[in-house]
């Protein structure tokens, strides 16, 4: 499995709780620590769903199952000698860059992707380089969200709802969540007033989860506004809501919040539906945002139609999805962002690529929940055994043989054992400060509670 997030272990789950093939599996990932997603994509404030990694992690610890941290295809070996010292590999490493609003203005400083900032307050080692500062190629957080005072969040899904949530709760709230203590820190210097979240459709096209959706209107000391004519339906939307329980509800709250006047809270999060960026404004930095409202045509694509108006904003967040990388040496569709593959098998060179599958995000792109990588592991690893069955895949007497060319490269991978020490030194760490665990965010953090102790 290369990658140790939910779909890589998922599919690792199903290949050892099946009966038929007796089977040992690898699961890589290039980060010291495993779970992927669910320890640097859930926000922090949604402990129920970080939970998941109990399951994950009761899988990796099971008999046939070796967890190898810390090893980077493409830096520690490469796809042709991972392939030759296993019978199959799997690729799960999921969607690991943004999608891009193709507008003028973007890469204006104070313009961000939401990958960025969803991996900085849930402490991606990537974003908190050991040296301090800012890692290349990523944006300095803190000083922006000390800095502004408004903010525009593009996008209509839960991801967006995430950003939102950590610019305008309570940090003593966000104190009781596992983040890291400089995240916190930051975060108590925050200057945020007030949120535009922007979606280009109807409040009846969002992709919000209604429990995600309720739990905005019941943070504390936040008026959450909604223009009641944003929510008078066309035809098209009042078809989507009679077919789809989860608008209808939605629509159901963003009604109840239409209804609801200013109470002059601290903090203000302005909903606003047809509405699409045209360009972001400013001279050296964000300065606001020109928009439009936006209708459906006839082919049912989304277009700006009026006048452009702005909104004065000095973070900018893009939210509009993410988007698959290409892995030197494995198969990759530019044009959709993911491993080319049929029910799981990869696809290389226009024919089925014997020993290589696929599972997760990088197979179908950044759709569904946590949840749904269950269901496409499991699809992915019926084709395997499919395979094995056929006579298209057979063992070739390499158990160990990964183990031993790690070695041989001189490289230290991080196993179970060093993931158990990390886990208790940021309990630790959380035990000091009264939460229940603080994330290490830096690399050398994460190397050094690996470390057996003094015994």
């Amino acid at each position: 499995m290369v990658g140790a997030g939910p779909s890589g272990v998922y599919a690792a789950e199903a290949l050892t709780r099946q009966p038929d093939v007796d089977v040992s599996v690898a699961v890589l990932d290039r980060l010291p620590v495993p779970f992927g997603l669910v320890r640097y994509g859930v926000a922090p404030d949604h402990p129920s769903i970080r939970s998941i990694r109990s399951t994950l992690e009761r899988t990796l610890d099971a008999p046939g199952v070796t967890f190898y941290g810390d090893v980077q295809i493409g830096r520690d070996l490469t796809v042709a000698e991972l392939r030759a010292s296993v019978d199959a590999v799997v690729y799960a490493y999921g969607a690991g860059s943004d999608r891009r609003l193709g507008i003028a203005g973007e890469d204006l400083p104070g313009s961000v992707a939401a990958p960025e900032l969803v991996t900085w307050y849930t402490g991606h080692p990537d974003v908190h380089p050991d040296h301090g500062g800012v890692a290349p190629g990523h944006p300095w957080v803190p000083g922006l969200i000390s800095e502004a005072r408004e903010v525009v969040v593009i996008g209509a899904g839960n991801v967006a709802l995430d950003v939102v949530r950590v610019l305008v709760r309570g940090v003593d709230e966000l104190a009781a969540t596992d983040m890291p203590d400089e995240v916190l820190a930051a975060l108590r210097t925050r200057g945020v007033r007030d949120v535009h979240v922007l979606a280009r459709r109807g409040p009846a096209y969002t992709a919000f989860t209604t429990k995600e959706l309720r739990e905005l209107g019941e943070l504390a000391d936040l008026d959450v506004l909604v223009d009641p004519a944003d929510l008078v339906l066309d035809v098209s939307s009042t078809l989507v809501a009679e077919q789809d329980k989860v608008a209808a509800r939605n629509l159901a709250v963003l009604a109840e919040w239409a209804g609801r006047s200013s109470t002059g809270a601290a903090h203000r999060v302005h909903l606003h539906f047809w509405t699409s960026p045209l360009a972001l404004l400013g001279t050296d930095r964000v300065e606001g945002i020109e928009v439009t409202r936006s209708a459906v045509d006839p082919a049912g694509l989304v277009r700006p139609v009026g006048e452009p108006w702005s909104i004065p904003a000095q973070l900018v967040v893009r939210a509009v999805g993410y988007r698959g990388l290409r892995l030197p040496g494995a198969p990759y569709d530019e044009s959709t962002g993911r491993i080319p593959h049929a029910e799981g098998r990869v696809i290389r060179d226009g024919a089925f690529s014997p020993g290589e599958y696929v599972t997760g995000w990088i197979k179908r792109g950044p759709t569904g929940v946590i949840g749904t990588n269950r269901s496409d592991a499991v699809e992915t690893v019926v084709s395997l055994l499919e395979d094995v069955d056929r006579g298209l895949l057979v063992p070739g007497g390499r158990e160990g043989a990964l183990g031993a060319l790690l070695a041989e490269r001189g490289l230290h991978p991080l196993g179970m054992p060093e993931w158990h020490r990390i886990d208790a030194a940021e309990v630790a760490r959380g035990q000091q400060h009264g939460r229940l665990r603080t994330t290490l965010a830096h690399r050398g953090e994460l190397l050094e509670a690996a470390e057996p102790g003094e015994s």
